[in-house]
């Protein structure tokens, strides 16, 4: 079987890379750029249509909001990274939010981040996933119609190319990310260059169509609070962008510095493509709408069920490069594939705090563990399969998984940005030099401003997304939150429960006697075999223990073991309802109970078989005896195996693969065999 899986696991993820090749994974900022911050960088993709969605229920007229919507965003994603410039720099581990939480707010606060990045991060990957697939299936029908299927599709892919390891995924989606931006750019300029310039009309393909309100005339305070709705929306922009934070270990070095430097970059290439969609979309007037089917018009008819809305940059890039256009299919493509990358900053985040969280004991510790490529592959693994849960629920339907969005990400903004504020006023209090407290100073007063906008923009986002699916996103906080409580309980239990005592306990008195007890069934090689072990041990008390299921075969048994002349008294248990585990298990417990002080050692002769399928037909009683001994106090069981044939041969296989090696699997070169293959005498 190893060898059947080793085959495909190096084809699909590579060879194993060994622990002093970590440095090796490390990224550069160009590489870090696509790896760190796909996820805002494809945002623009949807966050636009999400705003003029929102803004449609109150009819065309609400559309000309969208430039100061647009402006509130851009002021909040340059506060929000002007922030996270403070804590790379201040808490360059890789902890992020989480850490500079923990350190300065307390654990609870630290484990209520925990747990909205963690949804976050999963959210992060089906709504990506499931915007791209839409993007996609604007050209291929295919796509839409089998959209669920499609997206547990590409998150496969995508776990695949995770597995392979960062260095590898980032060169992979390095690519298509910098095509889109470049797109996007190009589409910007040349759309402000036609329509500035060269004064042409551009209309995008539904510039024709008119806008049912759904509630017509919004004033006052309802107006207010879907203009509040419509930047919550817009606020998707910034998703991901604590990902830099959390992955400063992932940069060379300096790594504060690039990731400082990343961390700006992202933000100002993100508001321009933002803003440029926005006024693209003003310009070629753009309709959306949240039911297109019944609230688009077009010649006083609605448009009904066949219509398929695309999204806004589609609409945008048809207007300004023309529909089929060779710029057109490219930046389409390229917007589909950077969607679907996206997630790729999730894959990073997910693991990385997973496996910090495992190492405080908030989750298991399996998450802290490196796969054969040097990536965390059980959270990988992890992130994957609540992805996948999420997009079947959901149907695959980014509007609808949007509105769980934002919540996770604005909860970890604002009590990290708290947190820092309390990390410069502990600073503050110590420092003496005036250029540094200068410098402290600043900081501390725009992680300030970064916790008060973050926080109302909270504030904003419970009010108005609550009741259209926000609330299923802080019920997944509240689950993470009491699981990875229950979890450290359970280990901070289990390490007092298993502590060595600084006096002597029962653990270190030695045991007044030993009685050995083995299991036998038939007198045959295995048999004799642990009947002489035992016989080592010098046990104190030495028996056979069988039990009577059948009468021919146990007295078939005395017989054999009185004509061999075996020296080991043989005890036979009654079972007369033919059970095997029961009677062994109440036969130790009375020696238990008749001297507690002692320890009772079950030995249980156990064959060792060569195929996988074989294990089927050989030691299941052996396998429920020492699942219901290993909760016996006092008890210690022991398996002496006996090699069958087929595990000879297993081992002859096994002595095989260790001179073969499977495409891309890691070989060891003859100068390292020659040192571990000992000189002969």
């Amino acid at each position: 079987m190893s060898k059947l899986t080793d085959v495909p696991k190096r084809i699909l993820i590579g060879r194993a890379l060994r622990s002093d090749r970590l440095g090796e994974t490390l990224l550069p900022k160009r590489v870090a750029l696509p790896v760190f911050a796909s996820d805002p960088l494809s945002s623009v993709a949807y966050a636009p249509g999400e705003v003029l969605l929102v803004l449609s229920i109150a009819g065309l007229s609400a559309y000309h909001f969208s430039p100061w919507i647009a402006v509130a965003v851009v002021v909040l994603m340059f506060t929000v990274v002007a922030s996270y410039r403070q804590n790379v720099h201040a808490y360059p581990s890789g902890g992020g939010d989480y850490e500079v939480a923990t350190t300065n707010l307390g654990p609870k606060a630290g484990l209520t981040v925990a747990s909205a990045l963690l949804v976050d991060y999963v959210l992060t990957v089906a709504v990506s996933i499931s915007s791209g697939i839409e993007n996609l299936g604007s050209a291929i029908p295919f796509v839409v119609e089998n959209k669920v299927a499609c997206a547990i599709g590409v998150i496969v892919l995508l776990t695949l190319m995770n597995l392979r390891g960062v260095r590898e995924s980032g060169t992979l989606f390095a690519i298509p990310t910098y095509v889109f931006v470049a797109g996007v750019f190009l589409m910007i300029a040349w759309g402000a260059f036609r329509g500035v310039v060269l004064g042409d009309d551009m209309r995008a393909p539904t510039a024709d169509f008119e806008i049912k309100p759904e509630h017509p005339g919004l004033a006052g305070f309802a107006l207010v609070f879907l203009l509040l709705r419509a930047f919550s929306s817009g606020c998707a922009a910034l998703t991901g962008v604590e990902a830099i934070s959390n992955g400063v270990p992932g940069f060379r070095k300096p790594k504060s510095r690039n990731a400082a430097t990343t961390l700006a970059l992202m933000g100002l290439l993100a508001v321009t493509m933002f803003c440029g969609i926005i006024a693209l979309a003003a310009a070629t007037d753009v309709r959306m709408a949240e039911n297109p089917a019944k609230d688009l018009v077009h010649d006083g008819v609605p448009l009904g069920s066949d219509y398929v809305q695309d999204p806004v940059i589609s609409q945008v890039a048809e207007a300004v490069f023309g529909h089929g256009s060779f710029l057109f299919v490219v930046l389409a493509a390229a917007t589909a594939l950077v969607l679907f990358l996206a997630a790729n900053t999730a894959y990073n985040g997910f693991p990385l705090l997973g496996a910090i969280l495992a190492q405080d004991r908030y989750l298991p510790r399996q998450l802290h563990t490196r796969g054969d490529r040097l990536a965390f592959s059980n959270g990988i693994v992890l992130l994957a399969g609540a992805a996948a849960l999420l997009v079947v629920i959901y149907g695959a339907d980014s509007t609808r998984l949007i509105q769980l969005y934002i919540v996770g990400v604005f909860v970890s903004f604002t009590l990290s940005q708290t947190g820092m504020v309390r990390h410069w006023n502990r600073l503050l209090a110590v420092e003496k030099d005036p250029a540094a407290r200068r410098h402290m100073i600043r900081s501390r007063a725009i992680n300030a401003f970064g916790a008060f906008f973050t926080g109302l923009v909270l504030v904003v986002v419970l009010l108005t997304k609550f009741t259209h699916g926000a609330w299923v996103a802080l019920l997944g906080m509240c689950i993470f939150y009491a699981t990875m409580t229950a979890i450290r309980r359970h280990y901070d239990r289990v390490a007092e429960e298993i502590a060595a005592p600084d006096t002597p306990s029962e653990d270190t008195v030695r045991p007044s006697r030993v009685h050995s007890v083995v299991l036998i069934s038939k007198v045959h090689r295995p048999t004799l075999r642990a009947l002489a072990y035992a016989k080592l041990l010098r046990s104190d008390t030495l028996e056979a223990l069988s039990v009577n299921v059948d009468a021919d075969e146990t007295k078939a048994l005395r017989e054999e073991w009185e004509r061999r002349g075996i020296d080991v008294p043989l005890k036979v248990l009654d079972s007369p309802y033919r059970e095997v585990t029961r009677p062994v298990i109440e036969y130790v417990k009375s020696l238990r109970a008749q001297s507690p002080r002692d320890v009772v050692s079950v030995i249980i002769p156990e064959y060792v078989v060569g195929h996988w399928y074989e294990h089927f037909l050989h030691n299941q009683s052996a396998l429920r005896l020492k699942g219901r001994l290993l909760f016996t106090p006092g008890v210690m069981v022991t398996s002496v195996p006996y090699q069958l044939e087929s595990s000879e041969a297993a081992k002859l296989r096994a002595r095989r693969r260790q001179d073969w090696a499977a495409p891309g699997s890691a070989r060891r070169g003859p100068a390292e065999r020659a040192k571990e293959t000992p000189p002969r005498t």
